[in-house]
């Protein structure tokens, strides 16, 4: 059997873990640069609050209803997930993270020591205890399944109380019968539209379709998501995620730049995260590009978005490597005369660390550079990120996201620290 536990609200949840008076209230995450809506608590859905809405565009209905908005917090949210995974990875045998509020569970042999149900209440009441977020869970013979069950728990939890178990074949039945095709985890939009198309609305529809008709037109892929809605195991769980084939770090500016400098600094930040998380999977890339662009909804200031693709000479995850050709790019399609809304790096054909071959004339030391590098990143991990960081980095970083309405980080910062009076 599979579980899939999915965090409630997990940003709004998150907030209200050190916030009581919170609790009940309708709550908003926005966006980076608080532009857009990401994330809503029940209560603030149930005044019509639509996910994604410019925040702008909902003001009015947030005033009259007293909705709470909050920037962001991605460092507290990050570590209230490695909270509830820490707790979940000690009372299961294996463990997927599949998202920063969702895990799917292998639950193979707990009906041998005790009833699935009564272990399945005690997982869920035993991490809104530890970590004050609340969770579903939902259980079947597939991860598809557990999804669909998840989804059901989630949508009914005064009657489920955050647990749905697919025990009988009745209940399967009933279940992709009232599940919408689109909703089913591994369809697409562009399958849905098209199963849709041929008269397949729901996911029961989907498996009463031949596997052969299924491999024909949605591939392997498909014919899995077909066999494991009719129970057959087809997805095991991934321990191991695989490394990334590209990496893209971009942001909005707090306001439009329009000077190099300023720009260089943000670069500088977009190629150091770049390089760093290349490190993190032991990997190095030979492709980079860098990205720039003006504000595309003011169509009153002149619009300009330049891209630059660079082989780099011997795939790299140096910083000051990355950072070089990044501002070097940069530098080369910079035009003065233009507001700048966002600029961005992204780092591509990457291959393992260890898999990188030299160039005969390369002048770098590598090795130094690979101990130097590994050296920052140990300072910075336990001292905080970006404690050690180029210069051209700055201090006066007027550049970055607008976030008028962060939370204090609780658990990782001590000058932050929640008070108790």
């Amino acid at each position: 059997m599979y579980g899939l536990i999915d965090c409630n609200n997990f940003f709004a949840s998150c907030e209200r873990v050190f916030n009581p008076s919170l609790r009940n209230q309708p709550i908003v995450v926005l966006s980076n640069n608080d532009g857009c809506i990401i994330a809503r608590s029940d209560e603030a859905k149930a005044v019509g609050i639509p996910m994604g809405a410019p925040v702008f565009q909902m003001r009015e209905i947030i005033k009259a209803n007293n909705v709470h908005v909050f920037s962001s917090n991605y460092i507290l949210y990050g570590d209230m997930s490695n909270r509830v995974m820490s707790i979940l990875a000690g009372m299961v045998p294996e463990l997927e993270i599949y998202s920063i509020d969702e895990a799917f569970l292998h639950l193979d042999g707990f009906s041998e020591l005790y009833k699935l149900d009564d272990f399945a209440h005690y997982l869920i009441k035993y991490v809104g205890k530890s970590t004050g977020i609340p969770v579903c869970l939902g259980i079947a013979e597939t991860k598809t399944l557990a999804k669909l069950a998840n989804h059901y728990a989630k949508k009914n939890k005064l009657l489920t109380k955050g647990l749905y178990v697919l025990d009988s074949e009745e209940k399967i039945i009933t279940l992709l019968k009232t599940t919408e095709i689109g909703d089913v985890w591994g369809i697409g939009r562009r399958y849905s539209k098209f199963l849709m198309q041929k008269g397949i609305m729901t996911a029961y529809d989907f498996t009463q379709a031949s596997a052969g008709w299924v491999r024909k037109e949605m591939s392997v892929v498909g014919l899995r998501t077909w066999k494991e809605l009719r129970g057959e195991p087809c997805i095991e769980l991934d321990h191991t995620p695989s490394a990334k084939k590209s990496i893209c770090t971009s942001r909005s500016f707090g306001h439009k730049l329009t000077k190099l400098p300023d720009i260089e600094q943000a670069m500088t930040y977009y190629a150091s995260a770049c390089a760093r998380k290349l490190r993190e999977q032991e990997s190095c890339a030979r492709v980079m590009t860098v990205i720039l662009y003006t504000d595309y909804f003011r169509k009153d200031l002149p619009q300009y978005t330049p891209s630059l693709t660079m082989q780099l000479p011997v795939a790299s995850n140096d910083t000051m490597e990355l950072t070089h050709y990044a501002i070097e790019g940069l530098r080369k399609i910079f035009k003065d005369g233009y507001s700048y809304k966002k600029a961005g790096v992204i780092v591509s054909e990457i291959i393992p660390q260890s898999h990188v071959q030299g160039n005969l004339f390369d002048t770098v030391n590598r090795s130094k550079r690979m101990r130097l590098m590994n050296a920052i990143d140990r300072i910075n991990e336990t001292s905080g990120r970006d404690k050690v960081r180029l210069a051209s980095f700055g201090f006066d970083r007027h550049w970055v996201n607008r976030r008028d309405q962060l939370s204090p980080n609780y658990t990782t910062n001590l000058k932050e620290i929640i008070v108790v009076k």
